[in-house]
């Protein structure tokens, strides 16, 4: 079976597990009655993209030969599988970080099972210091993880951003990301334009 074909079933059955993934967030949520949300909160559940979105991504990859992507927030790897379908055709690398060290292992066991792990580097920790010391250009990176840190890691990366860059802000409709994306709308540097009824927002920058 193609590296293609393996990817595809495995994304099948991930999406067919997550059908039950509005319960766990549920009970997630309950526990943060009478404190703030945590990650450990929702470690058992999916918090995937669509697939709609999913297969968007895998286009833009290869309609813009994206090559060194940037992942915020593995989970179980649905989103990362995606951006794997892209870069199969750009042959590109993936590096994704995940906090919770039970959903990393779960990711990296999808990620075998895909045939797809030789393209993708898991960093397991908190991705302001797993991604602390990186320094390689960025063509894609995608914001998928605790809403709280987009901002800090959007600027400890900023380095690393060159003029075809485009960072992808997923669940940009949430009350903490629209706090980053204000902030970031005030520099002229960049272009901010949402998609999937403002579910999601590319951010570029300006020429």
């Amino acid at each position: 079976m193609i590296e293609k074909e393996k990817v595809e079933t495995v994304l099948i059955k991930l999406f067919n597990d997550s059908k039950y993934d509005r319960l766990k967030m549920i009970k997630g949520a309950t526990k943060s009655v009478v404190r703030p949300m945590r990650p450990s909160d929702f470690k058992d559940a999916y918090l995937s993209i669509s697939r709609e979105q999913g297969e968007d991504l895998a286009a833009l990859i290869k309609e813009k030969n994206i090559k060194n992507i940037v992942e915020f927030g593995t989970s179980f790897g649905i989103s990362t599988l995606f951006l794997a379908q892209g870069i199969l055709e750009t042959e590109g690398h993936i590096i994704t970080t995940e906090l919770i060290e039970s959903k990393a292992q779960r990711a990296i066991e999808n990620f075998k099972r895909a045939g797809v792990s030789n393209l993708i580097e898991v960093r397991v920790g908190n991705a302001m210091e797993t991604l602390k010391h990186y320094t390689d250009p960025i063509d894609l990176l995608l914001l998928d993880g605790w809403k709280d840190l987009y901002l800090p890691l959007f600027l400890l990366l900023e380095k690393c951003f060159h003029k075809k860059t485009i960072i992808y802000v997923d669940n940009a409709d949430m009350k903490e990301s629209r706090l980053f994306l204000n902030k970031i709308a005030e520099n002229e540097m960049y272009k901010l334009q949402p998609k999937f009824g403002n579910k999601v927002v590319f951010i570029t920058l300006n020429k």
